[in-house]
Parts: C-alpha cells; sequence; structure tokens
C-alpha cells in the first residue's frame, strides 16, 4: 500500500482526497518509479478542485510531474537505482501521475535527472521552471537578445513567471515583472532579478490593437486581456511566448500587431513537447539557473496539505514553487 492523491466522482460529485492504493492498481508502463518529490501546478490545482475539466478518466491521481528512483525497468534507457523527472505526456490527466508514493509510465515520456540537482532542486523548477525554460529558448530562437530591450513577464510571482524572471535576469536581460500582488511580491521579484515591477492593472483592461512600443519580447501566462495588450505594445519584430490561461483562454486582440510590426505569438507547449527539446531544456536550467534562487521561488509541503493548497492557488495566494514531499 503506498499513499496518493485521488480524485473520483462519488454519486455525480467530484472529490479528491488522500487515500491509500495498491501497486496492482497502477496504470500500464515500462518502468516503476519510487517518487520522491512532486509538485503543485496550476493544473494540478484545476483537476483537483474541479475547477476545469482537467481530469479524463476516473480514479484519477493528479500531479503534473515528478522526480524518483526507478525501481524496476524494461525500457532500454533506464536501470532500477537510475533518478528521473517526468513533465507532462498527459500524466495527471489520463495516465496516474505524481502526487503519489509510487509511479509506473511508460520510459519514453522520462528525462533523466541532469548530474547538477539534487531531485528536491528538480522539483523546485518542475514543469513549470521547464517551461518557463522553453519560452526562453522560443525568445532566443526568434532573436531576441539583451540588447533588444525590455523583456516583460506577466504573472511573474508564480510558478513559470518566477522562474522566468531568475532565468532571464542571469542571461543579462531587463525584466520587468507584471503581478496583481505588488505590494506583496515587489522585494520578492527585485531579488529575483526584474528591474522593474507593474501592476496588473496596467494590461488587464480592454486596450487599442496598437499601443505604445514597449517590450522586446514577453513571457506570458495570463493569456485574455493580459496578452492581448502585451502583444499591442511589443516592439516591431519582437516575440510574445504565451504558455498559459490564468487570466483566461480568450484572446481579444486584433492581428495589427502581427501584420503592422511583425510581432511574432509563439505558443509554449510543454506537455507533448518532443524529449530532445527537453532534454535541452533541462540541460540549459541546470547550467543557467542560479540554484540559490530556488529557495527563494519553493516552498515544501506535504501530501496531507495537497488539497487545501491547491484552493490557495486558484485564489492567488501562492507565491512561486510548490514542492511536495510525497513521503513526509
Amino acid at each position: 500500500m503506498y499513499k496518493a492523491i485521488v480524485i473520483d466522482k462519488q454519486d455525480g460529485n467530484y472529490v479528491a482526497t488522500l487515500n491509500e492504493v495498491t501497486g496492482s492498481e497502477l496504470m500500464p508502463g515500462d518502468v516503476d518509479i519510487d517518487v520522491l518529490y512532486s509538485t503543485l501546478n496550476y493544473k494540478d490545482a484545476l483537476a483537483i478542485t474541479g475547477k476545469s475539466p482537467v481530469v479524463r478518466h476516473f480514479p484519477m491521481v493528479p500531479g503534473i510531474d515528478f522526480v524518483g528512483k526507478v525501481s524496476t525497468s524494461s525500457h532500454p534507457d533506464y536501470q532500477p537505482g537510475q533518478f528521473v523527472i517526468l513533465n507532462g505526456w498527459g500524466v495527471g490527466e489520463k495516465h496516474w501521475g505524481g502526487l503519489a508514493q509510487k509511479a509506473r509510465v511508460n520510459g519514453d515520456w522520462l528525462v533523466p535527472l541532469p548530474t547538477q540537482f539534487e531531485a528536491k532542486d528538480a522539483m523546485a523548477i518542475g514543469t513549470a521552471g521547464y517551461t518557463a525554460m522553453l519560452c526562453v529558448m522560443a525568445l532566443e530562437r526568434h532573436g531576441v537578445t539583451p540588447e533588444r530591450g525590455e523583456i516583460l513577464v506577466t504573472g511573474a510571482a508564480g510558478g513559470v513567471g518566477s522562474v522566468a524572471v531568475a532565468i532571464l535576469s542571469k542571461l543579462g536581460y531587463s525584466v520587468t515583472a507584471l503581478s496583481g500582488r505588488v505590494e506583496q511580491e515587489a522585494q520578492f521579484l527585485s531579488q529575483l532579478g526584474a528591474q522593474n515591477v507593474i501592476h496588473r492593472s496596467e494590461l488587464e483592461g480592454a486596450g487599442k490593437p496598437l499601443a505604445k512600443e514597449r517590450w522586446a519580447g514577453v513571457v506570458d501566462v495570463v493569456g485574455s486581456h493580459v496578452l492581448a495588450n502585451a502583444c499591442a505594445s511589443t516592439q516591431y519584430g519582437g516575440v510574445v511566448a504565451a504558455c498559459g490561461l490564468a487570466g483566461g483562454m480568450d484572446l481579444p486582440a486584433t492581428v495589427a500587431p502581427f501584420i503592422l510590426r511583425g510581432v511574432t505569438l509563439a505558443g509554449i507547449d510543454s506537455v507533448m513537447c518532443p524529449k530532445a527539446l527537453r532534454v535541452e531544456a533541462w540541460q540549459r536550467l541546470a547550467s543557467e539557473l542560479e540554484l540559490n534562487k530556488l529557495n527563494m521561488i519553493a516552498h515544501e509541503i506535504t501530501l496531507n496539505e495537497v488539497i487545501a493548497t491547491a484552493a490557495d492557488l486558484l485564489d492567488g495566494k501562492v507565491r512561486g514553487r510548490v514542492i511536495v514531499d510525497v513521503n513526509a
């Protein structure tokens, strides 16, 4: 028996509980893993609270990422004792995920833990940090260098945003952080490397098709009006990396920034991202994220605290990354 957060429907009601389950209940896969740490991401919080139809099958163990040690494997790339990371691939949505003490998955979904990281470091970064690095890599691929000007990071006090601020500042970019909690988070964001901190209200109202050119690049986790206004105020030839929908799935924008300023809207998907890009992102994180900033970005909870913390995360009460010690 082992512990896991389990989401189920009981008499038509959506319920998340901390349960004990058996190894025989694990879903099919060719690698069994003793999970060490998972995290609580925005998508996990949606799944646990039932605020969005994230879960595709019931019962479901949420947790879109984890780090752990291989216990048994029939996959040629992984041997018992090896430390591995998983991000995405529908885990926590249609395949049992990481908010449990054990997991069984397809070995093709795994990435080796970089030697520079301890297991907990990997989940201080987690899917949020890996997504942030994918955003930074997209800006780079489109020629956005530090010399081009300011980079806007929206939702900057959250998981993706906080890691994006830390990475971009380390790489020499001038970062402006946007947050709905400026009074509480300005010092935190400045310590991560943000040179300016502005309130979300500057970009969350209905805007014009084009605004004054300001951003060389944008990392956006909010969507909706914030994304539309970020696009409208991006410089000629700038790039907007969109990876989230915390403010909504809609995009109330016009084509003006794209056809009059040559702005690129780059979609960032971390779930089905090809393995080669994943490995590159994790190697970049190992070399370009200052580990001493992880203590500022992340805090740790136990499986017992996950369900209550999920509601706080959706209410905007959680800063940075939430590591879950599944064995505490």
